[in-house]
Formats: C-alpha cells, sequence, structure tokens
C-alpha cells in the first residue's frame, strides 16, 4: 500500500487548540475553584486541520480548505500546517475570530476548556466552494469534517459536485441533521451522534436496523459507527461488519475521530478496499487514545515500518 500516491481533500471547521499545564493544588479563598499555577502553553491544529495532519502523517498528499479570522491564531494555524506538511488554503474572514479551544490542564487531567467562535460570512464561503470545485480534479477522496461551526454551509452542494467528478466522500457528521449527507459514501458518527438521529435502540439488532435504515434513506455506501472500547461496525448494504477495538490504556480520547476518519480516506485513496481501509483506522484510533490532546499516528506506529 502505497500511502505517498494517496491525495486527499479536507474541508472542514479548522481550530486551534490551546493547552494551559500548570499546577492546581489548592483551593481559590473566592470561590470553591482550583487556582492553576500556570507553567507553560502548547498549541496545536485541531478540528479539520487537525483531520489534515493526520492524513498527512501517513503520507498523503493532503490539501486543506477551511476558513480563519485575520488574527493571531488563524495565522498560528497556517504555519503548524505548513510545518506539517498539509497544502492549505485558509480563506481569511476579517469579521471573525478563529475558532479555539483552550483546555486548562492539571496532571493530564482537563479542568476546564473555553471555546471561543463565530461563523464565517457567506461571502467568503461562496469563494471557498468556487476553489473546492478546482480542487476536485486532483485528488481521490474528499474528506468532509463537519463541527458546527459553518464551515460547511454549502455542504449538499459539496457533496453533489464530488460524487459528480467521481471522488469518493467521507463525512464526519455533526448534529441532528443528517439530510444534508444524503449522497456522500461514508459517513463515520459516534454512538452518541448515531442516537441523536436515530433515537435509542434496545438491542444490537435494534441498532443494526436503525443505522441500516438511515443508510438507506440518505443514500450511502457504508455507515461506520465508532464505538470507542466496543471497536466500530461497518453497515453495508445487506451486511455489516464488527472490528473489536484492541486493548490499550486510553489516556485521552480528544481527537480519536479525527484520526479514525483520516486514516480511513488516505487508505481509500491509495486503494485499499473499505473493509482493509476500516480495520486500519480501527487500529489508528487505538493508538491515538493512548496519547493526550489531539495527536498524529505515524506510519511506524501503525505499521512498523516508515
Amino acid at each position: 500500500m502505497n500511502l505517498a500516491k494517496a491525495r486527499v481533500l479536507v474541508v472542514g471547521d479548522v481550530m486551534l487548540d490551546r493547552y494551559w499545564y500548570g499546577d492546581a493544588s489548592r483551593i481559590s479563598p473566592e470561590a470553591p475553584v482550583p487556582v492553576l499555577l500556570w507553567q507553560r502553553e502548547e498549541v496545536r491544529a485541531g478540528g479539520a486541520a487537525n483531520v489534515a495532519r493526520n492524513c498527512a502523517a501517513l503520507g498523503a498528499r493532503t490539501r486543506l480548505l477551511s476558513v480563519v479570522g485575520r488574527d493571531a491564531a488563524g495565522a498560528t494555524i497556517a504555519r503548524l500546517l505548513k510545518r506539517e506538511g498539509v497544502a492549505a488554503s485558509l480563506h481569511r474572514d476579517g469579521s471573525i475570530r478563529t475558532t479555539q479551544k483552550l483546555r486548562v490542564v492539571h496532571r493530564r487531567h482537563q479542568l476546564l476548556r473555553v471555546d471561543m467562535e463565530t461563523p464565517p460570512s457567506k461571502e467568503v464561503l461562496a469563494s471557498k466552494l468556487a476553489e473546492f470545485r478546482a480542487a476536485l480534479a486532483d485528488c481521490d477522496v474528499v474528506l468532509l469534517s463537519d463541527y458546527g461551526k459553518g464551515g460547511l454551509a454549502h455542504i449538499v452542494t459539496m457533496i453533489r459536485e464530488a460524487r459528480k467528478a467521481g471522488r469518493r466522500v467521507l463525512v464526519d457528521p455533526k448534529g441532528d441533521d443528517y439530510a444534508r449527507y444524503r449522497g456522500a459514501s461514508v459517513i463515520t458518527p459516534n454512538l452518541a451522534e448515531l442516537r441523536e438521529v436515530v433515537g435509542a435502540w434496545t438491542s444490537d439488532k435494534d441498532l443494526a436496523q436503525r443505522a441500516q435504515r438511515l443508510r438507506e434513506t440518505l443514500k450511502l455506501e457504508a455507515l461506520l459507527l465508532t464505538r470507542g472500547e466496543q471497536g466500530m461496525t461497518l453497515f453495508r448494504r445487506g451486511r455489516s461488519l464488527n472490528v473489536k477495538a484492541q486493548a490499550r490504556e486510553v489516556s485521552d480520547v480528544t481527537g480519536a475521530g479525527d484520526t479514525v476518519i483520516a486514516t480511513l480516506a488516505a487508505m481509500l485513496a491509495a486503494g485499499a478496499s473499505l473493509e482493509s481501509a476500516v480495520r486500519t483506522a480501527n487500529r489508528a484510533g487505538g493508538i491515538k487514545v493512548g496519547k493526550f490532546g489531539t495527536a498524529v499516528v505515524t506510519p511506524r506506529e501503525l505499521f512498523g515500518k516508515e
């Protein structure tokens, strides 16, 4: 499998993940909250940017389309992506602040998360759509990373245009309106996300029926359900495939879904079968949860070689 030949186009909501590390060994005299003695800050590319850096870390030629503000956070994301080998086209919108997630951490445990976000303007989104159409000729797989921040307002058109161009479309979904993902190749909800759309199930048989019904309604090639410590289930027409999780010590599940769909996209773009790509993505997700914060998985970790 030559991942260096894989070409993945990632579109979605990028964000800057910021981590404040420190010692929180005392309680504030002002309120019953811990006081963090700040020690250091770390920044990482998050959201769709984390998906893209995971694709690039595996060796895939990765292009990213997204929107950031005209601010320091947007410039930092661009710098991080360039360093990690992602060809990023980040449309600058002066009317917004780049989405940021600030996590306050004490001894690898989150004490607090602060989110900063505003949706991008319609004009910037329209220009991104035009670039998306032009980029389809130079990719094998399209990956749409929906974090619900407004960057995929034209997702219905993107799916239609990509499928018309003969490209597989993978979607990491968000929210309870899955109708906009109709016609995609594969969507990758987790248990909580699927439950929000199809309702609670009473048994594995009931779950399978609901998942297959959703797959048929949306006219998907497959629905890949990520189930945490239970592994994954791939639902295709007339059959399903259960892949068990590999037993690992879980450090942090943050960004595990990014790693899974990025690996799936890179493998499919390299010519792997869907079943083989799912098994590899399952291994990648298991490796990622052993790492703190958003992180990438390397070919050496995944395959035992560079």
